[in-house]
């Protein structure tokens, strides 16, 4: 597949939109909730990860990008350096991980609901004839939106960047004024910085915030449908990765300065700083919680919209490729959007949402299974991208002397590459471990690794068959 073969999309998205795609396909401001949960030292990981995993994504996202703005993003990268088998499976996991993390986003936003109204502790977040039916329609307004026009469905996305950074921005400035008016709500001291090491189930938030980092490559799967792809793909990651730093960093810092640890709640937790913080201004601030718990809600589909238009594009280049069947490779006579591909992941969500939503199956309990299993599955695209990016810098130093993007050129983009590698394969090592609680350790395990591997088969399957077919 090549760009004279691709069908003609409309070039829709600008930098502005870029940003606030990155922003809201990035911050999942429960992250901070969730590494709060594990104390102080949080914050050391959230530096560490931010230096060697953030910042080598980015610097991977914005010069492959830059060389090679194609539709399908991590998925053409991989193919062009290695061969149509990587980039299938590459492009497999990035496409099925997907399927999983679509549930997790549509089970937070009913859990974040719910403090609409004014019922966020009374336990209907649990309730699946609540859940169901509110992840339903939103799962259905994301796909409508971006299947009627990427131009159309961008303002999904862009309202849901808007919707997840001020949030974001109201928890770092409660977390300032609290710092300058009050004690903490945790003891807060340089040797609680230090990560435990020793504590096994707790490195398993390291994988967690690796994952949060993920997702700058996200608007690159649209390359074809950005106005100057080259230029502005780069420069949206340039804008973008210090707002999603401050964020989680300054964002985990404001919770544990506000919130009881022992109190947090991993779901709802930046709701609980929010709304803690809030009490010191006064009863007439009452309804900024409420209207966060609107932005929040939005921001969850927002967020659904953006992943599911980028791993549909993957999903139609693939099939344009004939991988998948060629129907993935259709697009609207009239909204020039590849509607098959959107479509065909409905199904898909809506049988992992119901695998979730049984008796006795809790929101969170569900949330943390998809999560880790989204983990091991989604870092398969990043072991390729990182690799890719050392290839490529090498190969184009070495075949052109053309300078690279990366700061220190083709050395720069090994060192980087590595790190990026490291981090990757040893959050999914970790990911592995149960998290602390857990009763059944093996079945925990083999839900965990067993689900993933059969997925990977799954894939591998449908790579050798559709081989076969067109070498017969």
């Amino acid at each position: 597949m090549n760009n004279e073969t691709t069908p003609q999309l409309e070039r829709a998205l600008t930098l502005r939109d870029l940003v606030l795609f990155n922003l809201v396909a990035v911050i999942g401001i429960g992250w901070v909730a969730t590494s709060a949960k594990a104390g102080p030292s949080s914050l050391t990981l959230w530096l560490l990860a931010a230096i060697l995993f953030f910042i080598p994504q980015g610097l991977a996202v914005i010069q492959l990008s830059a060389s090679y703005p194609a539709e399908g993003g991590i998925y053409a990268w991989t193919k062009k350096e290695f061969g149509e088998g990587h980039g299938f499976l590459c492009g497999w996991c990035y496409w099925i991980n997907n399927m999983l993390f679509y549930p997790t986003l549509l089970l937070a936003g009913a859990v974040t609901s719910t403090f609409i109204i004014g019922q966020g502790e009374s336990g209907l977040a649990d309730n699946w004839t609540y859940v169901l039916p509110f992840t339903l329609i939103c799962l259905a307004l994301a796909v409508v939106l971006n299947v009627v026009g990427v131009g159309t469905g961008k303002w999904l996305q862009n309202v849901g960047g808007v919707s997840v950074y001020v949030p974001g921005i109201i928890l770092v400035l409660l977390g300032f004024y609290a710092a300058l008016t009050k004690a903490p709500a945790n003891t807060l001291t340089l040797a609680q910085l230090k990560p435990d090491l020793t504590n096994l189930p707790l490195l398993n938030l390291w994988a967690t915030i690796a994952f949060a980092f993920a997702g700058l490559e996200l608007s690159s799967t649209m390359g074809q449908e950005i106005q100057n792809a080259r230029r502005n793909l780069p420069r949206s990651i340039y804008i973008s990765a210090p707002l999603v730093a401050l964020v989680y960093i300054c964002g985990t810092g404001s919770m544990l300065w506000i919130v009881p640890q022992k109190e947090i709640n991993i779901v709802a937790g930046p709701l609980q700083a929010i709304t803690n913080g809030m009490r010191d201004f006064g009863n007439g601030w009452w309804w900024v919680a409420p209207f966060v718990a609107v932005l929040l809600t939005v921001s969850r589909i927002g967020g659904l919209g953006a992943w599911l238009t980028g791993s549909a594009r993957v999903a139609f280049v693939v099939g344009l490729d004939r991988y998948f069947p060629p129907v993935f490779g259709r697009i609207h006579p009239r909204w020039r959007t590849p509607y098959v591909a959107i479509l065909v992941q409905v199904p898909i969500t809506v049988l992992f949402l119901l695998s979730v939503l049984g008796k006795g199956t809790t929101v969170e309990r569900a949330f943390l299974m998809l999560l880790d299993m989204s983990l091991l599955i989604y870092f398969i695209p990043y072991i390729y991208l990182f690799i890719t990016f050392i290839v490529h810098c090498r190969r184009r130093k070495r075949e052109s002397g053309e300078r690279l993007l990366v700061p220190g050129g083709a050395t720069g983009a090994l060192v980087s590459g590595l790190c990026g590698l490291a981090i990757t394969l040893f959050a999914m090592i970790v990911a592995m471990i149960p998290p602390p609680g857990t009763t059944d350790i093996w079945v925990h395990e083999a839900k965990l690794g067993g689900g993933s591997l059969l997925l990977v088969l799954f894939g591998l399957r449908i790579y050798r068959r559709a081989k076969r077919k067109q070498l017969a």
